[in-house]
């Protein structure tokens, strides 16, 4: 018994090593380094970079070398890209658990942004789908910079001519999240009452929109300066939470969608029908190490007491499910609403206002 105690302690002292390295690993951040030097004859584009972790301030605009597409890719002139918070959950690398894919102690990848709009500028030598010239919008990492190589199968389709690269560039991420956490995920059917927590914000904006395209009956959550706003989207109700709780409405809903993460899961249970669904996209920043993952892991939690079905779930901003949303803004059954736009060279400044809340709908970068 001695020695099994031994053995376990030995694997108990190991596995709390491993650990402990695992987590300086993670939380430690390097110091910035500068860009790398271009060859005098390289061809260059101006970027938006940040070669350690931080705040808005380590962001630079830097020249790069302009990107050469692959016999299967594109290369498109970018004229305007949107910001999201994954954005700035990239440039600070928290939580650290995402480092495990980001970098450890710098950012493997110093490019920021991933929805864009533009124009094919070039086209490898197997790519049918486009053609120089072509308007385009899709998702791809490095979006804050004036050229984008995307390869030809993955996130890009054509933009509708009727639509703005503006407009375009403010879809990729956030409506696509609103697509399928409607459809695919809530599996919204028409005639059903659905409520969107958050309804003022990037995703909300499309939320309330798409949900009433897919003929649900939608209750929108959000400040009293907000009200008006999402009214106009299309709001069948709009409740300002500064005057009323929602929970205590007396109002049951076959779907909520949460933008926001502000109240305890249990509290849904009583807004939710018994075989209601609850769709987690935000939550608040809970920590260091975990941040918004917490809630998903609370609703697995949750779950298997209650009826209802809690859930979360990473979007995919795949061809068809950006096709559907272009046809959607072409048709004006979704109407992108543009809070800010910013040249590129103040990106930090875009990120820091996305960073504080106040944002309403889409902050856009303009790429001249």
């Amino acid at each position: 018994m001695t020695r099994r105690r031994k053995i376990l302690g030995s694997i108990a002292l190991i596995l709390a090593v491993a650990l402990g390295a695992l987590a300086f690993a993670l939380s430690h951040e390097s110091a910035c380094t500068p860009a790398p030097a271009l060859a005098a004859d390289a061809p260059r584009m101006k970027a938006i970079a940040h070669r350690c972790y931080g705040g808005p301030e380590v962001l630079k605009l830097e020249e790069i070398e302009k990107p050469v597409p692959a016999d299967n890719e594109v290369l498109v002139k970018v004229h305007a890209a949107g910001v999201n918070p994954l954005d700035w959950h990239y440039l600070r690398g928290k939580p650290y658990i995402m480092r495990l894919g980001s970098g450890f102690g710098a950012p493997g990848t110093p490019r920021l942004g991933v929805d864009f709009a533009g124009t094919v500028e070039a086209v490898g030598s197997r790519v049918t789908r486009f053609k120089p010239g072509d308007a385009v919008f899709g998702g791809k990492r490095g979006a804050f910079a004036e050229y984008v190589r995307v390869p030809e199968d993955q996130s890009l389709v054509l933009k509708p001519a009727n639509v703005s690269f503006e407009q375009a560039a403010s879809a990729p991420i956030a409506a696509v999240t609103a697509l399928q956490a409607l459809r695919d995920q809530g599996r919204l059917k028409p005639g059903q009452k659905v409520l969107i927590n958050g309804a003022s914000g990037g995703v909300g904006t499309f939320a309330v929109q798409i949900a009433k395209a897919l003929g649900a009956e939608v209750t929108g959550v959000c400040s009293t300066r907000n009200v008006a706003m999402v009214e106009a989207l299309g709001a069948d109700h709009v409740v300002d939470y500064t005057q009323e709780d929602f929970i205590e409405g007396g109002q049951v809903y076959d779907l909520v969608l949460d933008n926001v993460g502000n109240r305890p899961l249990s509290d849904y249970t009583d807004v939710l029908k018994p075989d209601g669904i609850f769709v987690i996209i935000g939550g608040p920043n809970e920590g260091a190490w975990l941040g918004a993952m917490i809630s998903p892991i609370k609703a697995k939690l949750l779950s298997p007491f209650v009826s209802q079905d809690f859930r979360f779930f990473l979007a995919d901003a795949n061809p068809a499910d950006l096709a559907v949303l272009g046809e959607m803004m072409q048709s004006g059954k979704l109407v992108p609403v543009i809070d800010r736009r910013y040249p590129l060279a103040e990106v930090p400044a875009a990120i820091a206002y996305l960073e504080s809340g106040r944002a309403r709908g889409k902050v856009i970068i303009d790429v001249p």
